[in-house]
């Protein structure tokens, strides 16, 4: 936490050990039971830590509410740093609005503390930067960033560590919003003050930075000078075998693959490979080689060996399965191995690849997502290459309802699974559904989508000739997403 000391109580429950004194329960404490002052404050909020470390941080919000409610403590950094940990909690619990809120407050304390210009506001706002970086709010975030550049050129040392982060984070804000260029010029900033002040690793770690902007921007040749960079002081500071090594040879690969080396973009997956393979595996390690796993496995597949990708995907999956806090990561695997079980016609492995995905989806809580539509689209797409249309209809229908409230109407995805729709019906002798919804889609497309989309032209024969095959002319207007699917949309959106 920026500008504070963080406490971590012992906990034990062997005698002679440190554990948790008895406390009031959260739900017995009120504004009234609870006396005013710097002490009772603090006890508060050590007693929210111990909840938190014990894995039950809802228990640990109303303590610390109560700690920073007026007049609980008059000390304001004491306050600033009760609705920091605040902050950090909501954000344990995945409520991140509500973790960016009680962040801004805290900032606001510090300032009337200390003063708009204080370093320590700067760290705060660093802070609260990549809390809006992580929530995708970018604006924020790199308002809140430069003000901590600010800060730091008027009252800090020139060239300091702290800049060379803001630049980084900076950097990080400026590839999120794809302003490459400008994220380019602050990491080679940040490189700059770190020359002489920072260790060959963490000089390293920006250098591949560095190479992945250039990466993006297509100037391949100085992505890879800049990788060599860091993989000569990754090798020297960190050993042959450390994965961030393994790391650098994957962004090799790609850029090979990229630039159609087959030869150098095989070579260095090997090398990536056998670092993985002499690696000490720690339960850490063990997902950063997985990650590994998954992009070296991209970059086969890429090069058309999909037999080499599936190994590698089954390995990462097997690094990772048994965990539930990797249940998202595993579906991930799990939808691209279903991927390519399709390219390769192996519909059956496929299907069960895919719908062993959504299960973990539906459980972790991700049946909303655009990323759960799109799997629920390729699983249809492989009950129809095994004939079995029943099926393909139902996870269509879901995928377009799942797609038509996360994406809009509009989106391609959503217009994508209800061509497949159409046909489906189309097949299932279901003749006016079919025709509403390509009469829809049609429409969708002459008056918002434009009528360039490949796709257009097979859509429009196919209405033309369902309608003729029904004798009828084409309606004026289509309907309604929502009314194509009636109440079975009504009924999954509940």
């Amino acid at each position: 936490m920026p500008g504070l000391a963080s406490v971590s109580p012992s906990i034990s429950n062997g005698a002679g050990d440190c554990c948790p004194a008895p406390g009031p329960s959260p739900s017995n404490l009120s504004r009234e039971s609870v006396a005013s002052g710097p002490q009772t404050a603090m006890a508060l909020r050590l007693l929210a830590e111990m909840y938190c470390i014990l894995g039950r941080p809802e228990e640990a919000v109303p303590l610390l509410e109560l700690s920073t409610r007026d007049g609980a403590d008059p000390d304001s950094m004491v306050k600033y740093s009760g609705y920091m940990q605040l902050g950090d909690t909501y954000s344990r619990l995945g409520q991140v609005e509500k973790s960016i809120s009680f962040y801004e407050s805290g900032l606001k304390v510090q300032i009337e503390a200390l003063g708009s210009s204080h370093p320590l506001v700067a760290d705060t706002c660093r802070y609260l930067a990549e809390a809006h970086l992580q929530a995708m709010q970018f604006d924020e975030a790199e308002v809140l960033c430069q003000k901590a550049l600010e800060i730091y050129r008027e009252h800090g040392a020139p060239g300091s560590l702290e800049e060379a982060a803001d630049r980084r984070l900076l950097a990080l804000i400026c590839e999120a919003k794809g302003d490459f260029e400008s994220a380019l010029e602050q990491l080679v900033l940040a490189r700059r003050t770190m020359a002489t002040k920072a260790l060959d690793s963490d000089i390293a770690t920006v250098d591949v930075s560095i190479g992945n902007i250039y990466s993006l921007l297509g100037r391949f040749d100085q992505a890879v000078l800049s990788y060599r960079k860091a993989l000569t002081a990754l090798k020297s500071t960190r050993g042959e075998n450390h994965p961030s090594v393994a790391s650098v040879f994957i962004r090799l690969a790609d850029v090979s693959s990229k630039t159609r080396k087959i030869r150098e973009s095989k070579f260095y997956c090997e090398n990536a490979l056998r670092v993985y393979a002499e690696s000490a595996v720690s339960e850490i390690m063990s997902e950063e080689i997985a990650r590994g796993l998954i992009e070296i496995s991209a970059i086969y597949e890429a090069l058309s060996d999909t037999e080499e990708a599936l190994k590698l995907l089954h390995k990462a999956m097997k690094l990772l399965e048994g965990s539930p806090g990797h249940f998202n990561t595993v579906a991930g695997i799990e939808v691209q191995m279903g991927v390519i079980f399709n390219m390769i016609g192996r519909y059956s492995d496929a299907r069960s690849s895919f719908e062993s995905a959504i299960l973990k989806l539906r459980v972790c809580g991700e049946s909303k997502s655009a990323f759960f539509g799109i799997v629920l689209n390729q699983t249809g797409l492989a009950c129809l290459q095994m004939h079995r249309i029943n099926e393909a209809v139902e996870f269509f229908e879901e995928a377009a309802v799942v797609l038509e409230h996360e994406c809009g109407s509009c989106h391609l995805e959503t217009v994508g699974v209800y061509s497949n729709l159409a046909a489906t019906y189309d097949a299932l002798g279901r003749v006016e559904e079919a025709i509403e919804i390509l009469e829809y889609i049609v429409e969708l497309r002459e008056e918002k989508l434009g009528t360039v989309n490949p796709d257009f032209d097979e859509e429009r024969r196919r209405l033309a000739q369902l309608l003729k095959e029904a004798g009828r002319a084409r309606s004026s207007k289509g309907k309604s997403l929502e009314d194509l699917l009636g109440s079975n949309s009504q009924a999954m959106k509940e």
